[in-house]
C-alpha cells in the first residue's frame, strides 16, 4: 500500500497527527471491555488518567477541543464538547477517526502562511493558560496523543500483570 502524503506544512502536520492517532488506535485493539473500565492508576489525582476509558474519553475530547480552538480564531463562538465514556474500544476507535476528520475539515480554509503567528494578541489562549499559534497547538495535539498512547501501553502491562 502506497502512502499518500498531504502537501505543505499543514499536510505534514495532518499526516503526523493521523499517524499518532492510528498508532493509538492500534495500541487499544486488544483491550477487553473489562480492561477498558478497570482502574489502572488508583493513586493519580487526575480523573482523566485512572483507566483506559478515562484516558480515551480525555483524548477524544481534547482532539475536538484543539480543532475548536483553531476555529475560534475566526471569531466563532463555539461550544466545547463534554467527555463521553464508551463501553467498548471500537466506539473509541470510531471517535478517534471522527475527531481527526473534524480536524482535517478545520484546516480546509487555512494556509501554510497562517500557521505561525508572532503577535500574542492573535494567538490561541487555552483553558489552561498556554498561548499557541495554529502550528504550536497542532504540534501539542500530536504529542498529546503520543503521550497518552504511551500511558495506555503502560496500563495494558499493569492490568495484565494483575491477572
Amino acid at each position: 500500500m502506497t502512502k499518500i502524503y498531504r502537501k505543505g506544512a499543514i499536510g505534514a502536520l495532518l499526516d503526523e497527527y493521523e499517524r499518532a492517532i492510528l498508532d493509538l488506535s492500534h495500541t487499544i485493539d486488544d483491550i477487553t471491555n473489562n480492561e477498558l473500565i478497570a482502574i489502572a492508576d488508583p493513586v493519580t489525582t487526575d480523573t482523566s488518567c485512572v483507566s483506559v476509558q478515562s484516558v480515551l474519553a480525555h483524548v477524544v475530547n481534547s482532539g475536538y477541543a484543539y480543532a475548536l480552538y483553531i476555529k475560534q480564531l475566526s471569531n466563532k463562538s463555539l461550544d466545547f464538547p463534554d467527555e463521553i465514556f464508551r463501553t467498548n474500544v471500537s466506539d473509541y476507535q470510531k471517535d478517534l477517526r471522527d475527531f481527526f476528520v473534524f480536524t482535517e475539515a478545520t484546516f480546509q480554509n487555512i494556509t501554510d502562511n497562517q500557521l505561525e503567528e508572532s503577535d500574542n494578541t492573535k494567538k490561541i489562549v487555552t483553558s489552561w493558560g498556554q498561548v499557541y499559534d495554529i502550528e504550536q497547538i497542532t504540534e501539542h495535539a500530536i504529542v498529546h496523543v503520543l503521550r497518552h498512547r504511551r500511558q495506555l501501553e503502560r496500563f495494558k502491562i499493569i492490568l495484565r500483570e494483575r491477572k
